[in-house]
């Protein structure tokens, strides 16, 4: 049998709950940038959490709306009329 998973990553801060904690560390996860005893421990707390998966939701779709706006090209004409006021001011 192995031991049940103790939700949340890192240590928390004194006065801290897990919740607050796992909102803290919502962008690590997303990012992948936890190692995978932590993002074990932040599902399990997702998992069986509905206001921190609520939230994770939400963070995760803002990142994506941001991803997707950010691969669209400004129109040639925005461009143009951009790079000759940056000339213009360093002029």
């Amino acid at each position: 049998m192995t031991d049940p998973v103790v939700p949340i990553p890192h240590e928390r801060a004194e006065g801290e709950n897990e919740c607050e904690h796992a909102l803290v560390h919502l962008n690590e996860y997303l990012d992948s940038e936890m190692t995978p005893e932590d993002e074990q421990r932040m599902r399990a707390h997702v998992a069986h959490c509905s206001p921190c998966l609520a939230e994770l939701s939400i963070e995760e779709l803002v990142k994506q709306l941001v991803r997707r706006s950010c691969a669209e090209r400004a129109p040639e004409t925005l461009r143009v009329r951009i790079h000759e006021q940056i000339t213009i001011l360093a002029g």
